[in-house]
């Protein structure tokens, strides 16, 4: 079996690219093989407005786990978890992590706890508690927003300073690599990033400056989860390298298709339809992406 074998959780779209549409291609370009449980199937993303489909439950997953054990599949590098919109299947994500840390004792964990942004949340309140007291335990390497961040460690990150402390915090809660993927710290020309890595008396702390858009992306979260587990593994653990590739990858994307949105839009605001990231139509990027960012060691 191949050596990088990720398992990923998370949503599913028939139509767009966001959650399991987002992630399995750009780590199949870059020699992952992907097993994927769509913790939802929805026809598109919810921002359109309008959307029909189906959610996994937590039986549905068992069921799944349990064919993939009983042919001895459960045989993973990493486990890539996303959006997960029940408790209870995210409990049964808690009792799977082990399962297969059984068969792979080196297993890495990249969790991106969808929860919310703006200070808003969009899943069950119920989900705080278990990625807070029992995800987080478990994960090697998590990439949360700065909302998401503030939910887990009950902090209000106002300034840079204080971002530090909540990656302190979390770092204490389990994982190793904690990366801030966008935060409100920048200036009206940049989002800033931060990114932790913490290992006994060692600790490296980078962070970089990422131009702004002037567009709303659906996806994004987890097409930077994905290309941030592949880096680090490519990298050999380099969180500079892993950040710097990842975010130049993602803004070469994101780049085509808002070019790609303002050709179809004809001029006029662009749909929802028109700002789908252009995966299909970056692959040469995403196999080897033009640095166009710089991480700052602090």
């Amino acid at each position: 079996m191949s050596m990088n074998r990720v398992l990923s959780i998370q949503s599913h779209v028939v139509s767009g690219y966001v959650g399991n549409k987002s992630a399995t291609f750009p780590l199949q370009v870059l020699g992952f093989e992907v097993d994927a449980i769509n913790s939802v199937q929805f026809s598109n993303h919810t921002g359109y407005g309008f959307w029909k489909g189906q959610v996994l439950n937590e039986h549905e997953l068992d069921e799944l786990a349990e064919g993939l054990d009983r042919n001895d599949l459960l045989n993973y590098s990493h486990l890539l978890t996303g959006y997960v919109g029940s408790p209870s299947f995210l409990t049964r994500i808690v009792q799977l992590v082990p399962r297969i840390r059984k068969v792979n004792p080196n297993l890495i964990f990249v969790c991106d706890p969808v929860m919310g942004d703006n200070g808003e949340m969009y899943v069950p309140k119920e989900l705080l508690p278990i990625y807070r007291d029992q995800i987080l335990p478990l994960a090697d390497i998590i990439t949360p927003n700065q909302f998401e961040a503030e939910l887990l460690t009950g902090t209000k990150i106002n300034n840079v300073e204080d971002a530090w402390n909540t990656l302190d915090l979390l770092h204490a809660k389990g994982p190793r690599t904690v990366i801030l993927s966008s935060t409100e710290l920048g200036s009206d020309d940049n989002l800033l990033a931060l990114a932790s890595y913490k290992n006994g008396e060692k600790c490296t702390r980078i962070s970089v400056n990422i131009p702004k858009l002037p567009a709303i992306f659906t996806g994004t979260g987890d097409l930077f989860a994905a290309l941030f587990l592949a880096w680090m593994t490519k990298t050999g653990g380099d969180l500079k390298g892993a950040v710097e590739k990842t975010i130049s990858t993602l803004q070469a994307v994101l780049k085509r298709t808002l070019a790609n949105a303002q050709v179809l839009s004809g001029g006029k605001p662009p749909s929802k339809a028109h700002l789908e990231l252009q995966l299909i139509q970056s692959k040469s990027d995403i196999e080897q992406p033009n640095v166009v960012v710089s991480a700052v060691a602090k």
